[in-house]
């Protein structure tokens, strides 16, 4: 069994990491870490967890828990996976870091956009962009993986087929993005009350959003070269999910079934991405507690453009089930063990 532990266990995704890794047929979780509750049953939390988990919280001692368990995941704000890991901790157990810590590789560029010193910029060229469906032999190899953003993810596997393949203009790209409430985190805060964001819809983060520079760095990788986009973020009262709706000039005039096969050239032998039929276009509510996204598009022969559309559940392959198909890579599982389940509905 591999042995798991969770520092962050009690916002979303750590408690997402908890409840999927608690049904994977290969894991034992260790330690459920909680700076906030560290003393206090786990299940007195997240009172969904009763009779599954007689845990209580530990506190957020990596050196401790490198020493338990074979992989830890830190799902925790910015900043404190980088200033708590080292070379004597990696050497015993490997990092799956839910955190923007290692996500971007230039240390001025994360400095900028998320306003923190990076403590451990050493690491940064070593650790992987745990975006499994691109680069999953890197992360089979990997010691340190960093599990991209729900956004992101969302933004970049709608778009890579196209960029990669040089079907669109990447300067004129625009991302229009919608996220359930759950992925501004579990801590009390007033624009995200009941009150606050029932029965409205609004944009934030406008030009300023730091998972910009992210989805930039890696479709830039995609292209080969810089790329400069708009990304718009926008807050809507679901608890779960992303809808990303990404609008790109094509560089030619292209088919239907010439876009589709530049979709499948990629994507056509992935679990977890489903390629909707034509005229067919995603909705969160069919990806919902799923690792699975959903990507259509459309032509519009009337601009020259291409309108694609991701969705996916933000907490599970935008956080925390990508979290454990990264593990399952770098421990030489099926990547899709425990991470079968078919999305809910309602």
């Amino acid at each position: 069994m591999i042995k798991a532990g969770i520092i962050g266990s009690t916002g979303y995704a750590g408690a997402e990491l908890a409840r999927l890794l608690l049904g994977h047929p290969e894991v034992s979780i260790v330690w459920y870490g909680s700076r906030s509750y560290v003393g206090e049953e786990y299940a007195s939390i997240y009172r969904n967890m009763f009779r599954f988990v007689d845990a209580k919280c530990l506190d957020d001692n990596m050196e401790e828990l490198a020493q338990e368990a074979d992989v830890i995941f830190t799902a925790t704000p910015q900043g404190l996976c980088a200033s708590l890991v080292n070379d004597g901790i990696l050497e015993k157990v490997r990092i799956v870091d839910l955190s923007a810590d290692f996500r971007i590789k230039d240390v001025k560029v994360y400095e900028k956009w998320y306003g923190l010193e990076h403590k451990s910029p050493q690491y940064l060229p070593e650790a992987v962009y745990g975006l499994c469906e691109i680069n999953r032999e890197d992360v089979k190899r990997a010691r340190l993986v960093a599990n991209p953003g729900c956004y992101t993810t969302c933004s970049i596997l709608t778009l890579y087929p196209l960029v990669k393949e040089g079907l669109v203009d990447t300067s004129t790209i625009i991302i229009d993005a919608k996220s359930g409430t759950s992925g501004a985190g579990r801590g009390a805060k007033v624009p995200n009350l009941f009150c606050e964001v029932n029965e409205s819809i609004k944009a934030y983060g406008v030009a300023s959003h730091r998972h910009t520079p992210e989805i930039e760095e890696q479709l830039g990788y995609a292209c080969g070269h810089e790329v400069l986009l708009n990304f718009t973020p926008h807050l809507v009262p679901m608890n779960r999910g992303i809808l990303a709706t990404a609008y790109a000039s094509l560089t030619e005039k292209v088919s239907y079934e010439e876009v589709r096969a530049a979709y499948e050239k990629y994507y056509g032998g992935e679990y977890f991405i489903r390629l909707l039929p034509e005229g067919v276009y995603p909705e969160t509510r069919w990806v919902e507690g799923s690792n699975f996204v959903d990507i259509g598009f459309k032509l519009d022969p009337r601009t020259g453009r291409i309108i694609a559309i991701g969705a996916l559940d933000n907490l599970v392959k935008g956080a925390a089930g990508q979290a454990v198909q990264n593990m399952n890579l770098m421990f030489g599982l099926a990547e899709n063990t425990g991470l079968t389940q078919a999305p809910m509905f309602p």
